[in-house]
């Protein structure tokens, strides 16, 4: 009951921001708000501003939300006599922009506060992708890796911090060696590790050996200074998980939905409140970043209609862009189905 209880907490948290960032950009641009709602389905508390103008509610179901602005349905614009003067696309490119990015953005804002916090408070570890520990009779061991090991390259990518060296491994093809580039005593070597393959709760997985563990600074610049190197490192995670989807390293299957975030909610809960506070901070990178992906119903998709229109010179008709991210909210609802099923399934 617990984990629930954490779950709904913390995607309401993410949920809350996402949406309070498009919230406050179109009151401030005098854009019509018909509805700010926290969770999906049937509404559970719903209540009205002082004006009567915006309606905020509580849904049923704790996943996602909304912030239902005047200019994404036509047909209720019209029914609802909205002047055209605070519909969405009455306004100006650039603000319409700030509407839609600041989503995100907050979701960029929390995450940096929150990593600041953690280091501020537990400590700032280095993210220097030095190999710190080896596990014995491991492939990277038995390959020549030593601890020191500064790790330059994996496969030929560019590495600059530990969760960069996570990823690689994580995506790269693990049925072949994998080719370390690393620097020892000012020279730079190349070792071939092959990854030992192991079945855990029915999942494989591969393992080389190494650990990454920095020493921990304490003090405000090294917590701002974590918070910078942390968010760039967890955005670059994303960007390389993306790229592995449409290269083959990953498969949709590895993928989680809700099911399989409540599932790391629990762990993490058990681990103490630092690891709760990282969930967020990582939940939050990557909601906003998927978010700004130039696909339709996504804030980048609605991103990318406005560089049409600065192109063309003439702005995509509402009908057409409503209708465009109609479907790409239908086609995202049947993956997010897809996923969930496969966290189900995972569970037995």
């Amino acid at each position: 009951m617990l984990n629930l209880i954490y779950f709904i907490i913390i995607l309401g948290i993410i949920v809350l921001v996402h949406e309070f960032g498009h919230f406050i950009f179109a009151k401030m641009f005098g854009i019509y708000v018909y509805e700010f709602a926290i969770g999906m389905g049937p509404k559970l508390f719903h209540w009205k501003s002082k004006k009567g103008e915006t309606e905020y509610s509580i849904r049923a179901i704790p996943i996602g939300g909304f912030c239902s602005l005047a200019g994404e349905d036509v047909e209720s614009d019209e029914l609802e006599k909205i002047p055209k003067d605070r519909r969405l696309q009455s306004k100006k490119a650039w603000q319409r922009f700030l509407v839609m990015f600041f989503g995100a953005g907050n979701n960029f804002i929390l995450a940096f506060l929150l990593l600041f916090v953690l280091a501020l408070g537990w400590g700032a570890a280095s993210s220097k992708p030095i190999i710190s520990e080896l596990v014995s009779n491991n492939p990277a061991e038995q390959a020549g890796l030593e601890v020191g090991d500064y790790i330059l390259k994996i496969n030929g990518h560019k590495v600059k911090t530990s969760d960069d060296v996570s990823i690689y491994l994580q995506v790269e093809n693990k049925d072949k060696p994998i080719t370390f580039t690393v620097r020892r005593n000012n020279k730079e070597m190349e070792f071939e590790v092959t990854p030992v393959k192991e079945e855990i709760d029915g999942s494989s997985i591969y393992r080389v050996g190494i650990i990454s563990q920095g020493e921990v600074e304490r003090g405000f610049f090294p917590s701002i200074r974590y918070a910078f190197v942390k968010m760039g490192a967890l955005l670059r995670q994303m960007v390389i998980t993306l790229r592995g989807l449409f290269t083959g390293g990953l498969s949709v299957n590895q993928l989680s939905g809700p099911v399989g975030i409540y599932s790391i909610v629990g762990t993490q809960a058990s681990a103490g409140f630092e690891n709760i506070l990282y969930l967020i901070a990582l939940l939050s990178i990557n909601v906003g970043f998927i978010n700004l992906l130039p696909f339709p119903a996504f804030d980048g998709g609605r991103i990318l209609f406005l560089i049409i229109e600065k192109i063309k010179g003439s702005p995509v008709k509402p009908e057409t862009e409503n209708k465009i991210h109609t479907i790409g909210f239908i086609l995202l609802l049947a993956l997010m189905l897809y996923i969930t099923f496969n966290d189900i399934l995972k569970l037995f």
